[in-house]
């Protein structure tokens, strides 16, 4: 389900910052050769992903969910000039072709690519974070957030993908037997009780929802 037609993505396309070259690179690369090419950012998510990254020029920012790292590149571009991004994936598949797309990039040297279980590598990273990117496995949101939030800096951020799930969570009392319907609903509604930070979900794409820990 797209939450705009595309001849109005189009028209936000044709008036936002251009793709940049790698970027298209992986574009076409995702849908010609990946499987589920739905999941990659794409153009004007990952032209929002770059801007509020340039906004923060984070020293340190934490990724969970590299795909095939057009997420991470966008976030990447707005690094502080010593700052650094980890990605963490644990498909291997896609290990070498990722590194591949990494090495070309400027940003090369401040991007730590790990292969593994988020759930099993964050509580070794001994960090604090000013920006992460959640965007993996739906069953682990809640758990990623809880793991993420005490390594976050006071007013730090947190963007969190596909919390509209196709706009499925509207309609969650008729599918409430849809299991991943139902763990997005339910983290968007624990997100929303959470006194300890501040959010709104923007209907960008299959919506994202933007977290400030409070200070």
């Amino acid at each position: 389900m797209d939450l705009i037609s595309r001849n109005l993505e189009k028209y936000v396309e044709s008036y936002s910052d251009s793709e940049p070259d790698l970027l298209k690179k992986i574009n076409k690369y995702t849908h010609s050769n990946v499987h589920s090419p739905r999941m990659l950012s794409g153009h004007i998510q990952g032209r929002v992903l770059s801007f509020l990254s340039r906004i923060i020029n984070p020293n340190l920012i934490l990724e969970i969910g590299t795909y095939t790292g057009y997420s991470a590149l966008c976030l990447a571009e707005g690094l502080s000039s010593s700052g650094k991004i980890i990605t963490i994936d644990k498909d291997v598949s896609l290990e070498k072709k990722v590194q591949s797309f990494f090495n070309e990039s400027k940003k090369n040297k401040q991007i730590e690519y790990l292969i593994g279980d988020a759930i099993k590598i964050i509580p070794s990273l001994e960090y604090e974070y000013d920006l992460v990117f959640i965007d993996a496995d739906k069953k682990n949101y809640l758990n990623y957030f809880e793991m993420v939030l005490p390594k976050l800096r006071a007013n730090g951020i947190i963007i969190v993908d596909n919390v509209l799930w196709s706009g499925k969570v509207v309609d969650i009392e008729k599918l409430k037997n849809d299991k991943l319907t139902r763990i997005m609903h339910n983290f968007n509604e624990i997100i929303k009780k959470d006194k300890r930070i501040s959010k709104i979900i923007l209907p960008i794409r299959d919506g994202i929802t933007l977290i400030k820990k409070n200070g």
